[in-house]
């Protein structure tokens, strides 16, 4: 029985592994590798990071915070919580992906989010993207 339920809740989209990621255009597996890359997938606060703190599991900036809708009250609060992180994501990428040539994959997904909204252009992005393959993508 424990084994039906694990599958309907991976089936859902709602749970990935041991973590409660939102749903949204950026499949599981892929908000699974950009966090590991980010913060190996934990809750660890703020910390200075080119020009401005970055913040939580996925590593957050102010401005990409309000990007993507300023969820959970604040940026430190919403960053920490996987689940506010992970919908601000997906709220960010929904935003973004249909303002450039990128495709909707895994790839593109990681680039803008390292890159902001044209990152998956930049070539600068492609580093960041070798991290994320690293954990499995």
């Amino acid at each position: 029985m424990m084994y039906f339920v694990l599958l309907c809740l991976l089936a859902t989209g709602t749970t990935y592994g041991a973590h409660n990621f939102a749903t949204g255009i950026v499949p599981q597996s892929c908000l699974e590798c950009i966090c590991k890359t980010e913060s190996g997938c934990r809750a660890i606060g703020c910390k200075f990071d080119v020009y401005s703190d970055s913040c939580g599991y996925f590593q957050l900036k102010q401005a990409y915070w309000e990007d993507c809708g300023r969820p959970g009250g604040s940026l430190t609060s919403c960053a920490d919580d996987i689940h506010c992180s992970s919908q601000c994501v997906q709220h960010y990428m929904s935003r973004y992906i249909g303002h450039t040539s990128c495709s909707r994959t895994c790839e593109s997904y990681a680039r803008l989010h390292n890159g902001g909204p044209h990152g998956c252009e930049h070539g600068s992005t492609l580093g960041y993207w070798g991290h994320v393959q690293g954990h499995g993508c």
